[in-house]
C-alpha cells in the first residue's frame, strides 16, 4: 500500500498496520521535521511558521509551540489562527485533529487519535485503529490534559489540569477529573472585567 492509502484506511477507522514500512518512514520524517521546528525555537516568526505549514496538515495565523513539539504524521493536523501550546505537546494524528481559532494548551497536553488493537496478538503485529479529535473554538486545555480517541471539546470550554477525556465535551463548560466529567457551566459571572 502506499502511504495515502494506508491514510485513507486509518481514516475510516478500520483496524491498520501500524508497523507497515510506508507509516515508520512517514514517521520517522515527521520526527526530523518536528526536530527542526523545536531546535528554531528564538528564531524569526516567519522561519519558524514555514517549518510548521511544512511540518503539519493546516495552519492559521498566529501559531505557536513552546519546544517540544511531537506528531505523529503532522499532515492530519488543522490548527485555526491564534493558537498556543505550552511546553511537550504531543498531538499522535492517525485520524484528522482538528484545532480551532484562538484556543490554549497548557504544559504537557496530549491528543491521542490512535490506540492500540486490545487483543495481544493483533497488538504484536501491529494492529491499530484512529478516530478523529476536534477542539473548538476557544478552547483551554490545562496542564497534563489527555484527549483520547474520538473525543470533541465543544467551543468555548475549559477542561482542568490533570484530566484524562474519554468523553466528549459539550460547549460552554469546565469540565475535570479522571474520567473528565461537567463540573458547571461557565456564566457572565466568570467575566473578571480584564481588557488589556
Amino acid at each position: 500500500m502506499t502511504l495515502d492509502e494506508h491514510m485513507a484506511l486509518m481514516r475510516t477507522g478500520a483496524m491498520y498496520n501500524d508497523l507497515a514500512p510506508e507509516l515508520v518512514r512517514a514517521r520517522e520524517a515527521t520526527v526530523v521535521l518536528s526536530n527542526r521546528y523545536n531546535a528554531s525555537f528564538g528564531r524569526p516568526a516567519p522561519e519558524r511558521e514555514a517549518i510548521l505549514r511544512t511540518l503539519l496538515g493546516s495552519v492559521g495565523q498566529h501559531v505557536h509551540f513552546e519546544p517540544t513539539l511531537r506528531c505523529e504524521f503532522g499532515r492530519n493536523i488543522s490548527i485555526g489562527n491564534n493558537f498556543y501550546a505550552n511546553f511537550d505537546c504531543i498531538l499522535l494524528d492517525a485520524a484528522p485533529i482538528t484545532i480551532g481559532d484562538n484556543v490554549l494548551f497548557g504544559p504537557r497536553v496530549g491528543l491521542y487519535s490512535a490506540n492500540h488493537a486490545l487483543d495481544a496478538a493483533e497488538r504484536a503485529a501491529g494492529g491499530c485503529y484512529a478516530r478523529p479529535i476536534s477542539i473548538g473554538n476557544g478552547v483551554w486545555l490545562g496542564a497534563g490534559v489527555h484527549i483520547t480517541p474520538g473525543v470533541s471539546i465543544g467551543a468555548g470550554s475549559i477542561v482542568g489540569a490533570g484530566s484524562v477525556v474519554t468523553r466528549s465535551v459539550p460547549a460552554g463548560v469546565v469540565a475535570a477529573g479522571v474520567p473528565c466529567r461537567v463540573i458547571r457551566a461557565l456564566t457572565p459571572a466568570d467575566r473578571t472585567g480584564f481588557a488589556p
